[in-house]
């Protein structure tokens, strides 16, 4: 059933699209997933080249594919991009209908390879984004005809991605589907493949089932066309009744919590304040309700934005883009985004359009504020506090946002949050304990808080650095989880991705895994085990319930002793004998992601993507030459010094690639260089003890052009230029496969 817009807003954003879509697509009539019969679509020859005159049947596949299969090879969090949210089988879009069939069949013929005969099950989930409904019954039809059941939500409700994460994990499931595109805008959408470990697709996962379309592709070619079947829609091998029998799974995810984060909650029963949770309009109020009710806690909650909205109650979403003109402009959201009006002044677009001065007006101050998103796996930490702490905030780094004449809405990056929730959690286990039973260690982007190293460094924690992306740090686990399996006697002992090798002891045991975009998990004291007896450190998948969980136990210690956050935060920064106080990210975007006009939006997609590369490539060589011995570090500071004269790089250390950036490391400040590898934006990420400074070099350094200085030239010859984004990917790949857990999942003789 078609949605109708159901503000101005989205009626604009709507309006948009229909007047950008010409009457071909409009006309469309591929697959109709309202027969609930089932049926075949035949993939044409036709199909596969551009429209025309001369062929009126042309979806441009080929086009399609050649932008998805590059996505595959390096996306960090499933392979994601605007749809038409009107016309959802518009191949012109990076996700759209057909190619979620293509790709949904192209993974059930590989796993139908790898385990012929055998009883495959997946699940199949969603959050609340256009289209979901439809792209979920589409992946469980077609894997049905395949002979492979997908387990459900009954009723094909929303489930967040950490659920469905944790299910195929716990179920020994063969993998998932979940369809979602995160915090993004709402046009955007993905579909995350999920493994048999409950992680993200790497790469060479992407890469078996990218072939294999390609092998679809080749015989349309050959022959002509390409028959494609779909399930009825009641077909016995999609299953809702197992999801309705494990009440969706959460009865399990509860004893996992009360295994780790959720063992002591008395405080939280006593609070007398209560914990104020922003939905964004997404799935989180549907399965973390529930969770709250079954550990007794669940009055203790207010609400904001419960019901579910593929627009998002208009989060984020302006009339006006960032240089004032008049048009639709999705800032998405994410409550972290900093932005600027064309007056120069900057805000947080996404929190000022939460409406808070109305909607926390009868808040008592030190109401904690806790911001989900639409999958349920980020959280941003928030707190009312006295507008005469302003003074502290400031000095602390801490963003806030007046309220009102008495009070400022504190808002935690989360490098401040995740620093306060896994330093709670140390002392939590030390007033157990508990601590001393394991040594500890953390897994952290590289791309998150210098602070966090130094704390783990005070707190005896070692610290292994991945690259960006939550699939990474699940690496991680399972190359810690196959030593300890193997001789779980023995230290265990792994590289992180600056090439350091990391003792982390006998039995070693998580103490959080995260990154500074808003995502983390904490790990269990007892290993965890799936139905069949596979045992995991932590789950795969980043979790906001987990997370809303210690900072809600936070939160009520901080009741009990009268402190707010900010009082926390300094308590451990001077506790700790942290210097990088301070760090801050600047997002770089090439081109207007909310433009209704995809011909439009693709020309000005590639004109920043090549904008981005050559921001990319001007560090990235840098860092490439010096591992490679081409270049000193004296050179390259000489090259920084002369390309950057407002810049000092006289006390650098360093400069390493770091699996998708280039990371400078300086005696008091680390500033990172990252592109997106599946968009058109940069990020600079940077951390140290001077705010001013550390804003500066990342604004400075991320915005730069990337043009090639006559030095730069003399030091890199053009060749080596060209070849170091290669040599930096064979690197990246050796540190991924290096040590790897590489076990054969073996499908269990299911007993549910």
């Amino acid at each position: 059933m078609k949605r109708e817009p159901q503000t101005e807003l989205e009626k604009e954003l709507f309006y948009n699209v229909f007047e950008k879509t010409p009457d071909y697509i409009k006309d469309l009539d591929l697959m109709n997933f309202d027969n609930e019969n089932g049926f075949t679509f035949t993939l044409k020859r036709e199909h596969l080249y551009p429209h025309s005159e001369s062929n009126p049947e042309g979806l441009n596949l080929l086009e399609w594919f050649e932008n998805y299969s590059k996505e595959a090879k390096v996306s960090t969090a499933g392979i994601r991009g605007p749809q038409n949210i009107i016309y959802p089988q518009d191949t012109r879009f990076p996700i759209n209908l057909v190619g979620i069939v293509l790709a949904t069949l192209a993974k059930a013929l590989v796993a139908r390879s790898k385990y012929e005969g055998k009883d495959i099950r997946k699940l199949a989930g969603s959050e609340v984004r256009y289209n979901s409904e439809l792209y979920l019954d589409a992946i469980a039809r077609v894997q049905a005809a395949q002979n492979i059941m997908t387990l459900v939500p009954q009723g094909r409700h929303t489930i967040p991605i950490w659920l469905a994460s944790f299910l195929a994990f716990k179920l020994d499931l063969l993998g998932g589907e979940y369809i979602t595109s995160s915090h993004g805008i709402s046009v955007k959408t993905a579909t995350k493949d999920l493994n048999s470990q409950g992680s993200q697709y790497l790469p060479e996962e992407s890469l078996e089932f990218v072939d294999k379309i390609q092998e679809i592709f080749d015989t349309v070619e050959r022959k002509g066309f390409y028959e494609i079947k779909i399930a009825p829609k009641n077909h016995p091998l999609i299953d809702e009744s197992i999801m309705a029998k494990l009440n969706d799974g959460i009865d399990l995810y509860v004893d996992y919590l009360k295994s780790g984060v959720a063992e002591h909650l008395e405080g939280v029963k006593k609070m007398q304040n209560k914990l104020f949770i922003e939905a964004v309009g997404g799935c989180a109020y549907r399965t973390l309700s529930r969770v709250l009710k079954k550990l007794e806690i669940q009055d203790k909650f207010v609400w904001n934005n419960i019901e579910e909205d593929p627009f998002f109650h208009s989060i984020g979403k302006y009339d006006t883009d960032p240089k004032g003109n008049k048009t639709f402009y999705d800032y998405s959201v994410d409550a972290t985004v900093i932005a600027k009006r064309p007056d120069g002044e900057k805000f947080f677009p996404v929190i000022e359009s939460l409406h808070y001065q109305t909607v926390l007006n009868n808040m008592p101050l030190g109401t904690i504020v806790l911001i989900t998103d639409p999958d349920h796996d980020r959280l941003t930490v928030c707190q009312i506090e006295a507008i005469g702490n302003i003074p502290m905030l400031d000095e602390f780094g801490i963003s806030h946002i007046e309220l009102d004449q008495n009070r400022t809405l504190t808002v935690y990056s989360a490098n401040q949050a995740f620093l306060m929730l896994m330093d709670y959690r140390v002392k939590q286990l030390k007033s157990m304990g508990k601590f001393k039973n394991h040594p500890r260690f953390m897994i952290k982007t590289t791309a998150s808080a210098l602070s966090w190293d130094e704390w783990a460094k005070e707190n005896g924690i070692k610290v292994v650095n991945v690259p960006v992306g939550f699939k990474e740090i699940a690496n991680i686990m399972k190359k810690v989880e196959l030593q300890i399996k193997n001789n779980p006697d023995k230290d265990v002992v792994v590289d992180d991705v600056f090439g350091n090798s990391i003792n982390l002891g006998v039995q070693p045991r998580l103490i959080f895994g995260g990154e500074e975009s808003g995502g983390m998990i904490m790990g269990s004291e007892n290993m965890i085990e799936s139905l069949a007896g596979r045992k995991a450190i932590a789950m795969r998948e980043k979790s906001a319930t987990e997370a809303i969980i210690v900072a809600s136990s936070l939160a009520a210690k901080l009741e009990e002793d009268n402190k707010t956050l900010s009082e926390y935060l300094s308590e451990i920064f001077e506790e700790n004998n942290i210097i990088a106080k301070y760090d801050v990210r600047e997002d770089i975007a090439y081109y207007n992601e909310s433009e209704p006009d995809i011909e439009k939006l693709k020309q000005s997609k590639f004109e920043g993507e090549k904008q981005r590369t050559k921001n990319d490539l001007f560090y990235l060589s840098m860092a490439i030459a010096v591992k490679e011995n081409l270049c000193s570090l004296d050179d390259i500071k000489r090259i920084l010094n002369d390309t950057f004269p407002e810049l000092d790089f006289n006390n650098l250390i360093s400069v390493k690639f770091v699996g998708d950036g280039t990371y400078l490391q300086f005696t008091n400040k680390y500033v990172e260089i990252r592109p997106s590898g599946t968009d058109a934006k940069t990020k600079a990420y940077s951390g140290g003890e001077i705010l001013e400074e550390i804003e500066k070099y990342s604004r400075i350094l991320g915005n730069y052009s990337g043009e090639r200085t006559t030095l730069h030239k003399q030091l890199i010859s053009d060749d080596f230029y060209e070849k170091s984004k290669e040599i930096a990917l064979n690197d990246y790949l050796k540190f991924v496969e290096k040590d790897a857990n590489n076990e054969a999942f073996v499908i269990p003789e299911y007993k549910f």
